[in-house]
């Protein structure tokens, strides 16, 4: 029997998370955290919502999955987020000793893979799984808000 929970599976829910950021305005960026095939943690940028710089999807996920796990790391948790971590990110992923990350596009300016920020030693990190679909969404946001002012 095929196993339907694979990176592209839990990306979708990722990539749910950011059309909702975009529905709202916020920079359309989604994540979830899963464990064991089951997502403990689900969030989009509120850094608009909140006026607050650190409110991005990964750290509101990294909060969320702390919290639903009762405490501050994240073995054996993957995190699914549809943009490359920006350095903060990467630094609070480190942290939280997160086992996995998978990400969509590439952030060739901010991500934190691409700048080389250290992450914990046995984070393993995939990227590209539905980048197109990612960049999409986030090149169409900028178009849009450009074009409202």
């Amino acid at each position: 029997m095929e196993n339907i929970f694979d990176d592209t599976y839990f990306m979708k829910k990722a990539f749910q998370e950011a059309e909702t950021a975009f529905d709202k305005g916020e920079i359309p960026v989604g994540a979830v955290i899963v464990i064991d095939n089951k997502i403990i943690a689900r969030a989009h940028n509120l850094t608009e919502t909140l006026t607050d710089v650190t409110a991005h999807a990964e750290m509101q996920a990294i909060t969320a999955a702390a919290n639903y796990l009762g405490g501050k790391y994240l073995k054996k948790c993957t995190l699914y987020v549809t943009l490359e971590p920006c350095q903060m990110c990467g630094g609070a992923l480190y942290w939280s000793q997160i086992s996995k990350i998978v990400y969509g596009a590439r952030d060739e300016d901010r991500g934190c893979i691409n700048l080389n920020t250290k992450l914990h030693p046995k984070t393993i990190v995939k990227g590209g799984v539905m980048a197109e679909e990612a960049s999409a969404l986030m090149k169409r946001f900028f178009v849009e808000k450009r074009n409202l002012n």
